[in-house]
């Protein structure tokens, strides 16, 4: 049986992996519905627990159809699942970004519209996606901690903040855990991010545990990505930053073949193997995709293995930053 982690001092129980649910709605090209309901079915049945969304992603089409998916499913599963939400991130008609909010009225509004479209009588972590630059994170904490006493939210979560807004947060209300991106080519966080929950008791859900796709060993150089895919505009997916992050792709891949799993597979397996504390967020949208992540749960690495791993793709051997520029602004981690 698969251990479950805890989600830092205060937060719940969860399976290993969570289900990231935003490609299903957004950011990656279109996708098939029934496809993405029958994933969160098949990943319910295989044991995870966790499905993170946004009320952004979409806007409110991945809480619609995390509805759909948890109405629809077996009715053990659906008692065990445990939704995580984002909120804060302003859109407009067209798609486009226009800010964050993180005003007290704001947080009780944003949650209000998203416990409607889940269809649920709380949240079970809520957090907002982008520190908003003209409120103070105390005042947008304290008002989930209105809400968590209120009985809407369990659980506080944090996203993208670094180690100064974390303590700050902190010394609010407890803090469940902290999703940030964290992979083989975005390891930023180990620095002070990482020690800093660590010492705070704060679990971390890792996100783009294989940066976009871009490790997991199914990208290719020619591939033809949709108008409206988010990759078509990131760095690390451009000209020659996309060939030289493939190549690091192809050096990961022998170490693969060597153990006989996937190249997506070793690289969850890495995330994983950096600390009970962590939970890998896995972004699939197609059953056989999830098969192939939760196959990373068979995967050890030994002190061999991760040596030569860490030679293969060296910290900081990525070419190109994890967004662009514009989006980098707004990162509190990257500061």
């Amino acid at each position: 049986m698969t251990s479950l982690r805890t989600l830092g001092a205060t937060g719940p129980q969860v399976f290993p992996l969570g289900l990231g649910a935003m490609g299903m709605s957004a950011l990656y090209g279109d996708a098939d519905r029934a496809e993405s309901i029958a994933t969160v079915h098949a990943a319910l049945d295989a044991g995870i627990t966790l499905l993170d969304t946004g009320d952004f992603y979409g806007m409110g089409h991945n809480e619609l159809l995390i509805n759909e998916a948890l109405r629809t499913a077996p009715a053990a599963a659906r008692e065990k699942a445990l939704t995580s939400v984002k909120f804060g991130a302003l859109r407009d008609p067209h798609g486009g970004w226009v800010g964050i909010d993180g005003r007290p009225a704001a947080v009780k509004n944003f949650v209000a519209y998203s416990l409607q479209r889940l269809g649920t009588g709380h949240i079970d972590i809520y957090r907002i996606a982008r520190v908003d630059p003209a409120v103070p994170i105390e005042e947008t904490i304290g008002a989930i901690a209105e809400l968590v006493e209120a009985g809407h939210v369990r659980h506080i979560g944090l996203s993208e903040v670094g180690a100064e807004t974390i303590r700050r947060a902190a010394a609010v209300a407890p803090i469940a855990d902290l999703q940030i991106e964290y992979s083989l080519i975005s390891r930023g966080i180990e620095d002070r991010i990482l020690p800093t929950t660590r010492e705070l008791g704060i679990g971390v859900t890792a996100y783009g545990v294989l940066s976009r796709g871009l490790i997991s060993g199914h990208f290719t150089a020619d591939r033809a990505l949709a108008p409206n895919d988010f990759r078509g505009m990131s760095p690390r997916f451009q000209g020659e930053n996309l060939q030289h992050n493939l190549g690091l792709v192809e050096q990961l891949r022998k170490i693969a073949e060597q153990k006989g799993v996937s190249v997506a597979q070793i690289a969850i397996a890495w995330v994983l193997s950096r600390g009970e504390d962590i939970v890998p967020l896995v972004g699939a949208r197609r059953r056989d995709r999830l098969t192939e992540a939760l196959g990373a749960l068979d995967v050890t690495l030994d002190a061999a293995d991760l040596a030569a791993i860490e030679q293969a793709v060296p910290a900081d051997s990525a070419a190109g930053d994890r967004y662009p520029t514009a989006q980098m602004a707004h990162l509190d981690s990257e500061r």
